[in-house]
């Protein structure tokens, strides 16, 4: 592709995006598609001859849109905020234009300086203090895993430089809640502790995690000869948006010399409210922090915040510093190779500049405040309707709610009829939500956060949920 062909596709792409965010809200929300449908609308092999790039945008079209559900639609209530706003999307292309590595200073210097400048205002935004220091990462998983790495090796004295794990006398261990993400047990496995040396501690009725367990569980394990390594604490958990007792966590990890790491892949964006910095109290104690600019704030994902007290834990874990990668100014400047597992890093921080500039922080708390409030407003609603229950206590955007027809319901019965309605909905193509479990009990989770959402949008959930209530389907299969 030339420059000039590619002045003219770009053209049409950019134009097919802003019209498909103009018109987004008339689309159904969850793509229908059956398994296969579009593989198979696919040849096997690909084409030995150059393809007219007009046929790629038409098949985009005609064969990928229909598989596609709809992140960004105002009526997307489902999982949790995963907002692409597009002055992020013009620096995601930015990005990939100047096909920046920013492996090292040296590679791209403004790659690296922006990151240190972005980061530093991220920092200021959610209130951390200048202890911490920031690098982006690419999801939230990754950046736990680079967390519980760091806590490995603290731990062991750097054992990963002698014989690892396989020497050690003493097994570490892990504890996280029993509703943390998923990705924290998952990056205690990928970093060698083992299932066996995971804590899933239980929660109290705020789902939030039980300290007098947590301390429990630590005395027993160094009774038994097991060494304690780490605590993972979340601040708004996917499932509810609970939130752990971080001023806690942060004394027992103090107490008995574990790794803090806290994680508030969505929540944390509520942290530019000073008024939601309660929420994690003693946050300044943790070791680690992360939140994802590439959820409820907007940028287009992939984007992890990672703050650190002590950068020196992530170099001496993360680093190899190669020959032919060294340069005569390492020692001036960071070179985030070594901050993260990624050796080669995407120009991330210019979809976060150009967010920040473009909308301000006063714009973007508006937004979250926005949110907010339309997620008081439907709670408040549920709360005045009678056979409503609310489950979880509502403590940001996200509502875990069921319907109870009648109290003689056994759970299996009211699970049935909950899925029934949220799959209703889902099928409607008017919105999308996703069912989930809290304690026991079959839950639909309402995510508000979308950036085109507004109360309208809010105000026709709530009426299509009374609607679909009364839908009398077999119990749907998720």
């Amino acid at each position: 592709m030339t420059p000039e062909e590619f002045r003219l596709y770009g053209h049409q792409i950019i134009d097919w995006i802003a019209d498909y965010r103009k018109t987004l809200a008339q689309e159904r929300v969850m793509s229908m598609v059956k398994p296969g449908a579009i593989s198979k609308q696919l040849p096997s092999l690909p084409p030995n001859e150059a393809e007219d790039f007009q046929q790629i945008l038409s098949d985009l079209q005609e064969i990928i849109l229909p598989g596609i559900t709809h992140w960004n639609h105002p009526s997307f209530f489902a999982y949790f905020p995963s907002n692409a706003t597009l002055v992020s999307v013009l620096g995601e292309l930015f990005s990939a234009g100047l096909g920046v590595q920013g492996m090292s200073w040296q590679t791209s210097p403004a790659a690296t300086e922006l990151e240190e400048v972005v980061m530093n205002w991220l920092r200021e935004m959610v209130g951390l203090s200048k202890n911490f220091v920031g690098v982006i990462q690419d999801t939230a998983s990754t950046a736990t895993l680079v967390a519980l790495l760091s806590a490995r090796e603290r731990t062991t004295n750097y054992g990963q430089n002698h014989g690892g794990l396989q020497t050690e006398t003493s097994p570490l261990v892990v504890y996280t809640s029993e509703q943390s993400h998923s990705s924290v047990t998952k990056a205690a496995l990928l970093a060698g502790f083992g299932k066996d040396n995971v804590r899933l501690i239980e929660t109290d009725s705020e789902l939030a995690l039980r300290l007098d367990l947590l301390e429990k569980a630590i005395q027993e394990d160094i009774s038994a000869g097991l060494k304690p390594c780490a605590v993972v604490g979340t601040v708004g958990t996917t499932n509810s948006a609970a939130v752990d007792p971080i001023a806690g966590l942060a004394k027992l990890a103090k107490e008995y010399n574990l790794w803090l790491h806290v994680d508030a892949a969505m929540a944390g964006s509520a942290m530019l409210l000073p008024e939601y910095r309660v929420m994690w109290e003693g946050v300044e104690l943790a070791d680690s922090v992360l939140f994802n600019p590439h959820k409820w704030l907007g940028v287009a994902f992939d984007c992890t915040a990672y703050f650190v007290q002590d950068s020196q834990h992530l170099i001496r874990v993360m680093s190899t510093n190669p020959a032919y990668l060294q340069t005569n100014v390492d020692n001036e400047v960071n070179n985030y190779r070594d901050w993260g597992i990624q050796l080669g890093r995407r120009f991330r921080a210019l979809k976060l500049w150009f967010l920040i500039r473009e909308q301000g922080v006063l714009g973007l708390q508006a937004r979250i405040r926005r949110d907010l409030e339309n997620t008081k407003w439907l709670k408040e609603q549920i709360e005045a309707t009678s056979r409503w229950e609310i489950v979880a206590p509502v403590l940001f955007q996200t509502i875990c709610v069921r319907h109870i027809p009648s109290t003689d319901m056994s759970e299996a019965d009211l699970a049935h009829h909950n899925l029934a309605w949220a799959k209703a909905i889902n099928e409607s193509g008017k919105a999308y939500l996703t069912p989930s479990i809290v304690k026991g009990k079959q839950i639909v989770r309402v995510s508000i956060g979308v950036e085109a959402t507004t109360r309208t949008e809010v105000e026709q959930l709530w009426q299509l949920m009374q609607e679909m209530i009364n839908t009398n389907k077999k119990p749907p299969i998720y």
